[in-house]
This record gives structure tokens, C-alpha cells and sequence, in this order.
């Protein structure tokens, strides 16, 4: 009886999250001149990709994409080498104060983001890095999520495996290198689809950070093209282009499903 109840609620739940996208996908097909009701907002009488290629005519998507691109994979490979350094401190280092420190660390995650926006600002704008793709990267190159979730699974790799590497000549980074990171692998997975989905759909702080189309993100572009129209926004336009945003990241959910839930539940993410 639990189990038929938790699937409803989940049935429930879903259907309420899938809304909003379906609406958007009719509404990329809608006519500009055709009047989505609210009595029926997903009817279409004359589908069209109209939509879609003015989109693409308009917005500078291939710039857009290999901005997003360079800055989420940027963002990435740093934090894979940050989080791991030290996560393996935490979890196998002794040193005073670790236990407080962790403690300390782990309140970045309670910060939100958006508070840390104007010193951030300040402190590239000292660099002179305002404007760049670097400075969108910059402030996430470290992750206490990453680092809480890596050292939960380093943790749970038998101590013996670093006295064996150490009976072997290995030195502390080859011991992290063959025993840690093979084990971390599932980890590695569900953090990496995490960070990508984060970073690519960030739009706060690239807004402030940024002025020019060679370096703003994907949301950053819809969301002033979406305000470039002065007699009020072109539903059917400015939905097509959201979905040419988000289908890359449909499209890695759908084919990575399998083992994002897998590498969440190695993490011992319940």
C-alpha cells in the first residue's frame, strides 16, 4: 500500500514539474499571430518552425553555445582537481582542528550564492577580469557540495588499500591516483552532471559580470533578447529559444539517467 502511494505522490509530482514544459515546447510551435487562450493554452491551430528559425536568425546561438561550453567544462576540470585534494585531506589527513575546519567549510553550502555577488564583482573588477569568461568561472572553481561528497566516498575505501600502496613504494599522489579515484568513479559521475546542469543554466551572476556577446552564456542572451522587443515579448520566439537552451541538457539527462541515479546511490545519496 506504501509503495502505491509513493508512486502516485511521485506520478503527481512529475506531472506538475512536466507542466511548464510542455507549454513551452506548444508554445514554440505557436504562430506569433495566433493567440494562446487560457482555457486551452495547448492547442495549436497551425504549427510551425517559424519560431525556431527566427530564433536562430536573431540570437547568436553558436556564439552563445561555445561560451557556455568553454565556461561550464573551465568550471569543471578545476573543481575535479580542487574537491579532490581536498576531500582526501579531510577524509584521510590528521591534522588539529580537521573536524572544526570541515564543520566551517561545509557552511559554503548554506551561503547562497547570490549574497557573495557584489564582493565577487569588486574583486574582478580589482583583477580587471570584468567581462571575461574567466571571470565567470573564477568563483566557482571550489565546491563544498563536491568536496562533502567526495570525502563521504573516500572514506568508505578500506585503509588497508594506503598501507598496501605505501608497502609498494607509492606516494601519497599515486595512491590517490590508483586506488582513490578508480573507487570515486560513480562520484565523479553524479558530481560532473551536477556541476554541468548548475553551471549552464547560472544566469545571475554571468549577468552581472558580463557586457559583451563573446562572452555571455546562453542565459544570459534569451534573457536580453527576451527584453529587445518593445511591444512586449514574442511568446513563440523567446520559447523556441529556450528550448534550443535546454535540449542539450535534456538530452545528456535522458541518456546519462541511468547512471546518474547509479552514482548517486554508490555515493550513498539517498
Amino acid at each position: 500500500m506504501n509503495k502505491i502511494i509513493n508512486r502516485i505522490i511521485i506520478a503527481v509530482f512529475g506531472i506538475i514539474f512536466l507542466v511548464p514544459l510542455v507549454w513551452t515546447i506548444f508554445t514554440s510551435f505557436t504562430p506569433s499571430s495566433e493567440v494562446i487562450t487560457r482555457e486551452n493554452p495547448f492547442a495549436i491551430v497551425n504549427p510551425t518552425f517559424e519560431n525556431y528559425v527566427s530564433a536562430w536568425d536573431t540570437i547568436p546561438f553558436l556564439q552563445y553555445y561555445w561560451n557556455t561550453i568553454i565556461i561550464v567544462i573551465g568550471i569543471l576540470a578545476v573543481q575535479l582537481f580542487t574537491v579532490t585534494l581536498a576531500a582526501y585531506a579531510f577524509a584521510r589527513l590528521n591534522f588539529i582542528g580537521q573536524s572544526v575546519m570541515f564543520i566551517v567549510f561545509l557552511t559554503q553550502i548554506m551561503i547562497p550564492p547570490d549574497i557573495l555577488i557584489f564582493p565577487n564583482y569588486a574583486i574582478m573588477k580589482e583583477l580587471g577580469l570584468v567581462d571575461t569568461k574567466l571571470a565567470i568561472m573564477l568563483p566557482y572553481w571550489a565546491s563544498a557540495f563536491g568536496v562533502f561528497l567526495l570525502r563521504q566516498t573516500f572514506k568508505q575505501i578500506p585503509i588497508d588499500l594506503d598501507d598496501a600502496s605505501r608497502v609498494d613504494g607509492c606516494r601519497w599522489y599515486q595512491t590517490l591516483w590508483h586506488v582513490y579515484l578508480p573507487s570515486a568513479k560513480p562520484t565523479y559521475i553524479a558530481f560532473g552532471l551536477i556541476s554541468v546542469s548548475t553551471h549552464w543554466s547560472n544566469f545571475m551572476w554571468p549577468l552581472v559580470v558580463t557586457n559583451s556577446v563573446e562572452v555571455r552564456p546562453l542565459t544570459v542572451g534569451i534573457a536580453i533578447f527576451a527584453q529587445s522587443f518593445e511591444t512586449g515579448a514574442q511568446w513563440g520566439t523567446v520559447t523556441a529559444a529556450t528550448i534550443l537552451v535546454i535540449t542539450p541538457l535534456l538530452a545528456a539527462f535522458l541518456f546519462f539517467q541511468r547512471q546518474f541515479v547509479e552514482s548517486f546511490m554508490h555515493s550513498g545519496i539517498k
